[in-house]
């Protein structure tokens, strides 16, 4: 490949590229066919990648050269019928790799600005390999980089163009891989700490409707992902599930406006929809958290892998702690609506801590869970489920997993203290699950207390 920068010099930008990726096509198709493994695109490919197609000055002496706008949209055109018209899917995603894997350079601004712009394209036009490739670089790259992407994505059909957000929408059929990774960095990215960071109603309209239609699209990347230690230690979540916890836990008081009237269900008057959709949220989490257990024992994996991390819940109770003194200190608010958003908050956090517990998402101790809401004010439903047993580990040298992509995992199977499991059934979402892990052992409440289930709303 380096050969052909002499050749490529004269032209004009929009053929220069486009003759590159026609050479890397050929390049990449030819190093898979190699057999060399793993296959790896070379520097000096990846220095015409900069210089032709991001356009990163190849020295401090050499200007470099600038498409126009509709050069860019030519371009763009070029890249999606390249990866639509290749057929191997290897090829594909080796060509997407070479294209816009960060470099730690001046030209990795290049490649955000160029990828937003494709990947964006590929959402409007259909373009299904190019999604199915943003998937996988959602899940190998720096999660500040991932809510870039998912920013530039959510500005183009939430907020810029009116009435796009059909077109967003379709990407729930056309690849859910890439919507799966899509609602993880979404909600990475909107954490309800400010006015800024609350999802647009669009937005969350349209995550609602995913998740109803299809509750195992959350689990779609868990599902088809190897647990091994290749991707990086500032990557995505491997499901969305923290997430969306959060935002159905934190909602009633972050969207609580100084000079708004509050109403029961965290809505606020101006905002008469927004209270009703984390409801119905907080229910599919619910539901998506009950499919664990089958998942997890088909691959030998209950009690044995954390999909709700313990630092994540730390960091959300702290966040209550403080929204909840603010919320204290409201004065435009009565007293007893405070109360009422104060206490649909806890409740719907305990809920999402005992149906996570019961079925296998969150392993954790007693002690550890009233480590962490300790900050926080009373509130029966949440007593009740941190008044549970203590439970210890039996062998703490093979403490439970928490899915960390970035950690590697022994296999599961020789483990000699991982137990068979046998199916199960779990009954209502908030009463235990007869865990048959010795590291968990069942956790029964304390009879004659009611609980009865129903989402808080």
């Amino acid at each position: 490949m380096g050969d052909i920068r002499q050749s490529l010099l004269p032209r004009d930008v929009l053929s220069a590229a486009k003759e590159l990726l026609y050479h890397l096509d050929i390049y990449i198709c030819n190093l898979v066919q190699s057999g060399r493994q793993p296959p790896q695109v070379d520097s000096k490919t990846q220095e015409l990648v900069e210089e032709f197609i991001l356009h990163a000055p190849k020295d401090r002496n050499t200007p470099g050269r600038r498409m126009s706008a509709l050069q860019e949209l030519q371009l763009l055109e070029i890249m999606c019928s390249c990866f639509q018209e290749q057929s191997r899917d290897t090829v594909r995603q080796l060509m997407f790799s070479a294209l816009f894997s960060l470099q730690g350079n001046q030209a990795d601004e290049s490649r955000m600005a160029l990828l937003g712009k494709l990947v964006s394209m590929a959402i409007a036009v259909g373009r299904v390999p190019i999604l199915e490739c943003a998937a996988t670089w959602l899940q190998r790259t720096h999660r500040v980089y991932c809510v870039r992407l998912a920013q530039v994505l959510v500005d183009d059909y939430c907020s810029m163009l009116p009435g796009s957000g059909p077109t967003l929408q379709n990407i729930h059929s056309a690849s859910p891989r890439f919507c799966c990774q899509f609602i993880t960095a979404v909600t990475t990215l909107y954490d309800l700490t400010t006015e800024e960071l609350t999802p647009p109603l669009e937005l969350l309209q349209m995550i609602v409707s995913w998740i109803q239609d299809d509750p195992r699209l959350v689990l779609i990347n868990f599902l088809n992902t190897p647990l091994s230690g290749n991707q990086p230690i500032s990557s995505l979540d491997v499901t969305p599930l923290g997430g969306l916890v959060r935002w159905c836990v934190k909602a009633p008081l972050a969207y609580r406006g100084d000079k708004k009237q509050a109403l029961t269900n965290g809505t606020t008057e101006s905002e008469p929809e927004v209270g009703p959709l984390f409801s119905a949220l907080h229910l599919s989490v619910l539901q998506v958290l009950m499919l664990l257990p089958n998942i997890l024992n088909e691959k030998g994996l209950f009690g044995r892998l954390a999909l709700l991390q313990m630092e994540s819940l730390a960091a959300l109770t702290s966040d209550l702690s403080r929204l909840l003194d603010q919320a204290d200190k409201h004065t435009h608010t009565s007293s007893t609506d405070t109360r009422v958003l104060s206490q649909l908050t806890l409740d719907r956090l305990a809920q999402a801590l005992q149906v996570a517990m019961a079925n296998g998402a969150l392993l954790c101790s007693r002690e550890d869970l009233r480590a962490i809401c300790s900050r926080l004010p009373h509130n029966n439903l949440l007593q009740l489920v941190l008044s549970g047993p203590v439970m210890y580990y039996n062998n703490i040298h093979t403490p439970p997993m928490a899915f960390s992509p970035h950690a590697a995992h022994s296999p599961i199977a020789s483990h000699p203290t991982h137990p068979t499991h046998t199916p199960h059934t779990p009954h209502t979402p908030l009463a235990a699950h007869p865990s048959s892990h010795p590291q968990y052992p069942a956790q029964p409440f304390m009879t004659g207390m009611p609980f009865p289930f129903r989402p808080s709303h």
